[in-house]
C-alpha cells in the first residue's frame, strides 16, 4: 500500500505519459499536411497540363477541325494527349504525373455560332458552322505520397477540364 501511495504522489513522468498520447495526434496532423499538400501539387500539375494541352490543340490549323462533322484530326489529338502526358511533344520523356497508365484522357470539340448572343465576329465572322472550340479533359487516379507507409486512398482522383477557341494559328 506504501508503495502504491508513492508511485501515485510521483509526477516524474507525467512529460512522458503526455507525450506519449499526444504524439499519435501530432503525426497524424503532419502526415495529414503533406498528404493534402501533395494532392494539391499534383492537382495544379494536372490543370496546367490540360490548360497547355488546349491551348495547343487551339492553335492548331482550322483544316484539323470539322464543324460540320464535330470531328477532330488524330494527329492533333495524338500531339495533345502526349503534350498533356509528358510536357514535351516526345514519347521519350518522363510523365508530368505519376499514375498516368490509369488516366484518360478525352478530347472533343463542338462549334459556337454566338458569343454572349450576339453573332460571330473577328476570325470567325465569315464562318457558316461556327467558331470549333476543343475541349481537353483527363481524369487521373490520384496516387498518396504515404503508399509506402500503408495510406491507400481508394476512390481518389484528380480531375481537369479545359476549353479553348481554335484560333488557326
Amino acid at each position: 500500500m506504501k508503495l502504491f501511495k508513492s508511485l501515485w504522489r510521483d509526477r516524474l513522468g507525467a512529460a512522458a505519459v503526455e507525450m506519449a498520447l499526444v504524439t499519435p495526434l501530432l503525426l497524424l496532423i503532419l502526415f495529414g499536411s503533406v498528404e493534402m499538400g501533395n494532392y494539391f501539387l499534383d492537382e495544379h500539375a494536372l490543370r496546367k497540363a490540360v490548360r497547355d494541352g488546349a491551348r495547343y490543340a487551339a492553335r492548331q490549323d482550322f483544316a484539323d477541325y470539322a464543324c460540320s462533322g464535330s470531328t477532330i484530326d488524330s494527329t492533333v489529338v495524338s500531339n495533345t494527349k502526349t503534350l498533356v502526358q509528358k510536357i514535351v511533344l516526345s514519347n521519350l520523356a518522363d510523365d508530368r504525373l505519376a499514375n498516368w497508365g490509369g488516366a484518360t484522357f478525352s478530347m472533343s470539340m463542338r462549334c459556337a455560332t454566338t458569343a454572349g448572343g450576339e453573332s460571330m465576329k473577328g476570325i470567325y465572322n465569315n464562318s457558316a458552322t461556327g467558331a470549333p472550340v476543343v475541349v481537353v479533359s483527363v481524369t487521373l487516379p490520384y496516387l498518396p505520397v504515404m503508399t509506402p507507409f500503408g495510406v491507400s486512398l481508394v476512390g481518389a482522383s484528380l480531375h481537369a477540364t479545359e476549353e479553348a477557341a481554335v484560333m488557326g494559328i
